[in-house]
């Protein structure tokens, strides 16, 4: 009885144990196809691209009138009359204010009596010219005189030599007396001295040409100093009325008065440079406004003339942003800022834009580079804000990549860094993913 009770139990024992078993191995087959769920999750991939793609940089923008100018005194004196006003509109060469200069007129009346002077000592000058003028002619004349005797004389000593040589001739055969070939001698003779006198005249007429020519050129040269004279007189008085005129302030250009620091009855001096202390007023342009743009180091290489800006200014929220373009370009960087000045010209005839005013300016960069690009549902960002991408690799593993994004225009981001074109990465899904951990690709 007993024995029989025991093999009963042990039946029990043992049918318990197998139970335990298969109830084990029922509890731990579902864990293990999860796992294996897990390790094949099917996901899509999509490719990183390299495209060339336009890029926008956003920038602050500052409002700058066309030209501006700041009117300083070029004079020293009293401030007479102003004619203008701040937020006068003037025209180019409008006066502003007048400077009188009394010291500068009395100076100009004796460079005017200097100059009388010196046009009546140029005039006696000139008539000394005309007297050595004359004093040449008549000692040529004279010269003239003496070698048409010097001709004569000598045509009368040839006929008295031949007359002398015909007489002797005639003595010599006792054709005449001998007294006859004396006086024909006396007369040769005569002649000859005659023919010697007439030579000394005309050295004498010589010299009095030579210091006839002389007188000339000195009185020429007076004349030349007279004229020097009265030309450095007549110049000193432009120099005079160019600084009168300096007293009356001109507008250089159509524009506006934006400062005025200066009253009548003021003493003001000579401040030609600019910064040395405020300028007497300012002048600015503003049919048309400059728009200053700092571009950094990194698009800088890329901004060309001709580039699409738009601005937008908070001064009027409710307005459509305006279009310009890229006029110019600094060229250079400024190297305390690292940035590069790029300048758009607006109209701005209703003059609704104001120097000084801040804005912001997207330039849309027409030179395209190369870029890696992902559909923007592909990439993730951390809670810290970092985005990064699950690459899927050869063995379809994944490998969290953190990437640098660039530009994102909703549908697209650009990689700058932590991902090369061909790369694949997981598509958008809900699941968040580990290192090597398996998928299953849906498509390469």
């Amino acid at each position: 009885m007993m024995r029989s009770e025991y093999r009963s139990f042990g039946s029990c024992a043992a049918l318990l144990i197998v139970s335990t078993v298969i109830s084990s191995c029922a509890k731990q087959q579902p864990s293990v196809q999860r796992k294996e769920t897990q390790e094949s999750i099917p996901v899509k991939l999509v490719s990183a691209s390299e495209t060339k793609v336009q890029r926008t940089t956003s920038q602050p923008a500052t409002v700058h009138p066309y030209y501006q100018a700041e009117i300083r005194a070029k004079v020293s004196g009293y401030v007479g009359e102003i004619k203008a006003d701040i937020g006068d509109v003037v025209e180019a060469g409008e006066t502003l204010a007048i400077i009188n200069v009394p010291e500068m007129r009395k100076q100009r009346e004796i460079i005017e009596a200097r100059i009388t002077r010196f046009v009546s000592e140029e005039a006696r000058a000139q008539a000394g010219v005309a007297l050595a003028e004359a004093h040449v002619r008549s000692a040529e004349a004279k010269l003239a005189q003496a070698k048409s005797e010097m001709s004569r004389a000598d045509a009368s000593l040839a006929a008295m030599e031949a007359e002398f040589n015909r007489t002797q001739d005639l003595v010599q055969r006792q054709s005449l007396e001998s007294r006859v070939l004396d006086e024909v001698r006396k007369k040769r003779d005569s002649e000859r001295a005659n023919k010697e006198a007439t030579a000394s005249a005309i050295h004498s007429a010589d010299a009095d040409v030579a210091v006839a020519q002389a007188q000339l050129t000195s009185a020429q040269a007076d004349l030349k100093a007279d004229q020097a004279e009265t030309d450095i007189a007549r110049r000193q008085l432009e120099e005079i009325d160019v600084l009168i005129d300096y007293s009356t302030l001109k507008a250089p250009f159509n524009g506006i008065v934006t400062q005025r620091h200066v009253d009548p009855g003021d003493l003001v001096r000579e401040t030609s440079e600019v910064g040395s202390g405020k300028p007497l007023f300012v002048i600015s342009q503003m049919e048309t406004v400059r728009v200053h743009i700092p571009v950094p180091e990194v698009d800088a290489a890329l901004v060309r003339r001709g580039d699409t800006v738009t601005l937008r200014f908070p001064s009027f929220p409710a307005e459509e942003p305006m279009t310009a373009s890229v006029t110019r370009l600094a060229g250079v960087l400024d190297p305390s800022t690292r940035t590069m000045l790029v300048e758009a010209e607006v109209q701005n005839t209703d003059r609704k834009l104001i120097p000084g005013m801040f804005g912001e300016a997207s330039i849309s960069l027409s030179t395209k580079i190369a870029a890696t690009i992902l559909p923007a549902r592909a990439v993730r960002f951390s809670e810290s804000g970092d985005a990064y991408v699950y690459i899927v690799e050869e063995d379809s593993t994944v490998s969290i990549s953190p990437v640098k994004t660039g530009l994102d225009d909703g549908h697209s981001i650009e990689i700058l860094a932590g991902l090369s074109p061909g790369q694949q990465v997981i598509d958008a899904h809900l699941k968040r993913f580990t290192d090597g951990e398996k998928v299953v690709p849906l498509s390469r």
